[in-house]
């Protein structure tokens, strides 16, 4: 899906760029048929012109005073549509080769010019409304991603390793080049503005179960969130931000959680300088592939009761009670309950391999 530079009439033609699709297309229905008219008329040019340049070869059977400009074009437009009235024709033997190896041919390519570009606009616009209105219709708590740069395509990887399906994605991006990249990779996109309300709408934010908003300014960060609270109240929405003053006004925006990338990179680069091992440690952790990784996963049945300490072969930092996350030290989850949620550093499992996308390649 898309939705792309205005059109002529600043209306209709936005409607149909703002539907699904893949993959990209480079030219809006008008400008395919303004193009395919120019070519019927050039067509319709060259017969006037042969005929008019050898006029004395044809005969005018109405009134017998010779072929002129206006008796060619209309000789051309009757030949075009094969109406042939039979009141202009070829009586020179030269003449009617011409007719019939050169005219006849451009007849016949005119014909199927005009009704190929009517069956293709009619036929490809129907399937596009038809594809447009079936995703609409099946999506329901997907997740919106606001943003197909470095983070959101980082962002976008972790979901797929989470096992989260892509057929449950829609990406949002301002650049064609990122939605060109979305659709390679099985995405549906959409063009445009992450702030623009309408295209949120046919994005089916109102429906979204979550919502990652990953783009390159922070005002416009704040103006999306503003934006997607008030289209869907219940949606978890994640912004990332760039500077750390920010986050309290994004929260009043209505963000479920903030993450400022400037200083969390910030943070991991000064580890690294002053420790170096516990730079790469953290660097391991949030890094999916061998080593360490960081995961989520519900409470078994035959580990309620027992302390985070005595789960085997990971280790327990958070759990997750009532939507809450408390710390493993926290005295009030000394014993695990049903319905307990760990959050657990442990050995990168084969599902954590890297996921790689188009623009990864090479």
């Amino acid at each position: 899906m898309e939705s792309g530079q205005p059109s002529h009439d600043g209306s209709r033609w936005t409607d149909y760029r703002a539907m699904v699709r893949l993959p990209v297309r480079t030219r809006s229905p008008f400008t395919e048929i303004l193009l395919r008219g120019l070519l019927a008329l050039g067509i319709l040019a060259l017969i006037t012109l042969i005929v008019y340049l050898d006029r004395d070869s044809y005969a005018d059977n109405t009134n017998g005073d010779g072929v002129s400009l206006i008796d060619a074009f209309y000789y051309a437009t009757v030949t075009v549509t094969t109406t042939g009235y039979g009141d202009i024709t070829p009586v020179a033997d030269h003449a009617r080769l011409l007719n019939a190896f050169l005219v006849t041919p451009l007849r016949i390519a005119f014909v199927v010019l005009l009704v190929g570009t009517t069956l293709e606009v009619l036929a490809n616009e129907g399937r596009r409304a038809l594809n447009d209105a079936r995703w609409r219709k099946r999506m329901r708590n997907h997740t919106v991603l606001l943003g197909f740069g470095t983070m959101g395509r980082s962002a976008l990887k972790t979901l797929l390793r989470q096992g989260v399906d892509k057929e449950q994605i829609v990406v949002l991006d301002n650049d064609g080049g990122a939605i060109a990249a979305a659709n390679r990779f099985g995405l549906a996109a959409f063009q445009g503005n992450a702030t623009s309300r309408e295209l949120l709408r046919r994005a089916e934010v109102s429906k979204a179960r979550e919502v990652i908003i990953t783009v390159n300014r922070d005002d416009t960060a704040i103006l999306a969130t503003l934006t997607v609270r008030q289209l869907s109240p219940g949606a978890h929405i994640v912004v990332a931000v760039r500077e750390s003053p920010n986050v309290a006004l994004l929260r009043q925006s209505g963000a479920s959680a903030v993450v400022t990338s400037s200083d969390a990179v910030g943070r991991l680069v000064g580890l690294s300088a002053v420790r170096p091992e516990l730079g790469s440690m953290m660097d391991d952790m949030l890094s999916y592939g061998d080593g360490l990784e960081v995961a989520q996963r519900d409470l078994e049945r035959d580990e309620i009761g027992i302390t985070p300490a005595d789960i085997e072969g990971e280790r327990v930092i958070g759990v997750v009670r009532n939507q809450i996350l408390r710390r493993f030290y926290d005295p009030t989850v000394e014993k695990l309950q049903g319905g307990d949620q760990l959050i657990v550093v442990r050995a990168a499992t084969p599902q954590g391999k890297a996921t790689k996308l188009p623009d990864d390649e090479g």
